[in-house]
């Protein structure tokens, strides 16, 4: 006879292993002031060392700003007021390809440009409320005010 532990062991592995795992795509490094990041509907304290994900938001309060450092080594800094939303990246590193698109609803964002850049600079996107911007060079700022 099977008890409860022996056919639930093999349930629980068959559930972990198909539940989809959210991949990191790069780290805060830097966060002064307010920083927070909104993650499916949770706002989590925007520390040194938070590893990001997909679809996070980043928001920076008015003594804020944060420095983030992504899996191609791309660096992005918010400053004061800002809400940025990561809302796709994937990098092979091996190929250096992939895909980065972000968000910028307000404040500013300074980029400088990883290997994904470096290699499709088509790749990677930021849009504004009014405009999108494509990745044409290594460093670049935008603004958008409220």
């Amino acid at each position: 006879m099977m008890t409860p532990i022996h056919w639930l062991a093999p349930l629980l592995l068959g559930l972990m292993l198909a539940a989809p795992a959210r991949a990191e795509i790069g780290q805060i490094k830097v966060a002064k002031g307010q920083v927070t990041v909104e993650r499916a509907g949770q706002a989590l304290p925007g520390q040194v060392g938070l590893r990001l994900e997909a679809q996070d938001v980043v928001r920076t309060g008015a003594d804020g700003s944060v420095g983030i450092t992504m899996r191609d080594d791309s660096l992005l800094s918010a400053g004061p007021n800002s809400i940025v939303a990561l809302e796709r990246f994937d990098f092979e590193p091996t190929t250096q390809a992939g895909r980065f698109d972000s968000r910028l609803d307000r404040g500013t964002l300074a980029v400088l440009s990883g290997r994904l850049a470096k290699q499709s600079p088509q790749a990677v996107t930021v849009r504004t409320p009014s405009a999108v911007l494509g990745v044409r060079g290594t460093e670049f700022v935008v603004a958008v005010e409220p």
